[in-house]
């Protein structure tokens, strides 16, 4: 398929063949979902913990003799129902590691990508550099792509840290190397403003 391809002043600059097999698949949802959920799960850390009544500091003496005063009996000052006593049922320390196949984390990637092609909201640009880095130059690339205002997705073909500077604090925009692009990254930016020299690695990455 063909894509439109701009330079950064919005100027359109003719037209570059992308791939069908990564931007016009059917979109397979049980895989973009799957890959989303992988992805969401391995965020948490899983070390959230609280002490039981046998691990609290104190409480080993029994606060009141058995019988006698007309209160409840209590044999520890650490019981749960006790105030700084211990917890119940609380968390414990837990792995939270999905697995998801090669396949089908490829085929996540190529599914999210054909649903923002679909859309209209892959933007191919020509290489650019900012001739100083400015946050208000970028804003000025994104505007002039139409694009200002709204979640954008950069992708690179590889590490660049004078756009990720000028870009960074720019609301709602964020900045990735193409090969290290996630299915999650695609579907939660509404615009891909893909450089025409990522095209390659971004491909590559969703097929081998």
């Amino acid at each position: 398929m063909l894509i439109d391809l701009y330079i950064k002043d919005g100027t359109k600059n003719g037209q570059v063949e992308v791939s069908d097999d990564v931007f016009a698949v059917e979109p397979n949802e049980h895989a973009m979902h799957t890959a989303v959920v992988v992805y969401l799960a391995h965020q948490r850390q899983g070390t959230a913990k609280t002490k039981v009544r046998d691990e609290v500091r104190g409480g080993g003496k029994k606060p009141w003799r058995q019988k006698g005063r007309g209160t409840a009996r209590a044999g520890s000052t650490r019981s749960p129902i006790w105030v700084h006593g211990g917890t119940i049922h609380g968390p414990k320390p837990r792995d939270y590691d999905l697995k998801m196949t090669k396949k089908m984390s490829r085929l996540a990637k190529r599914s999210a990508l054909s649903v923002r092609a679909a859309e209209n909201n892959v933007i191919l640009v020509d290489d650019f550099k900012l001739d100083t880095i400015k946050t208000k130059l970028m804003a000025e690339v994104l505007k002039n792509l139409n694009v200002a205002g709204e979640k954008v997705l950069i992708l690179l073909p590889e590490n660049n840290p004078e756009l990720y500077l000028a870009a960074r604090n720019i609301p709602k925009v964020a900045v990735r190397e193409a090969a290290m692009i996630t299915t999650y990254d695609i579907l939660n930016y509404k615009k891909l403003l893909l450089f025409k020299s990522a095209v390659e690695s971004l491909q590559n990455a969703c097929i081998n």
